[in-house]
């Protein structure tokens, strides 16, 4: 599968992406949706991509200028493809870390702005993750966090952590992503 940078100074760049079972880089039209909500909030923002596969995601944000982006991923073999994206994108070798997404977020890293996720589906991700990102050390305020899960995982109203808000979702094919916020201007719309 050919992935391609939507936009900004990688704008076009192909990227390696990992094979076998269970693998679905996020597709281009959902990343340029979701790089379309998100809007000006990338631009300076510190991004954490949790799954990173291939790294699409972070890589959009930071050929969209974000300030830095962590790429977090365990598999080996996912993370040496991953490596060669970042060099792909003039991205620095120590922006990648090869650990468990909930075993780096109980780490205490220092806050994101934005945090990615795309964890591999049907296999109780998003309820583990909410429960870590319940801690405001993770997440600024405000913040986003963008979650892929297939429909029988997706967060119902008692999972989404306290303060934090839906602001956009949708689906495609079996995926379904969904954009939250902790943005005040989004927790007073009615």
């Amino acid at each position: 599968m050919t992935v391609r940078i939507i936009a900004g100074r990688c704008r076009g760049r192909s990227l390696l992406t990992p094979s076998g079972p269970g693998v679905r880089p996020t597709p281009g039209i959902v990343r340029e949706r979701l790089f379309n909500w998100l809007g000006g909030a990338v631009a300076g923002a510190r991004v954490l991509d949790l799954f990173a596969g291939s790294g699409a995601l972070g890589l959009e944000a930071w050929s969209r200028n974000a300030k830095e982006v962590v790429f977090i991923e365990k598999n080996p073999q996912h993370r040496a493809i991953l490596l060669r994206n970042l060099q792909r994108c003039d991205v620095g070798e120590s922006q990648l870390a090869g650990k468990d997404a909930l075993f780096y977020l109980q780490q205490g890293p220092r806050p994101f702005d934005i945090v990615f996720a795309d964890p591999p589906f049907d296999q109780g991700w998003p309820r583990r993750l909410a429960n870590a990102l319940r801690s405001p050390a993770t997440l600024r305020n405000p913040g986003w966090f963008y979650l892929e899960s297939s429909a029988a995982e997706q967060w119902q109203e008692e999972d989404i952590p306290a303060g934090w808000r839906v602001h956009r979702h949708g689906h495609c094919g079996e995926a379904f992503y969904t954009l939250y916020s902790n943005q005040q201007e989004d927790l007073d719309k009615p």
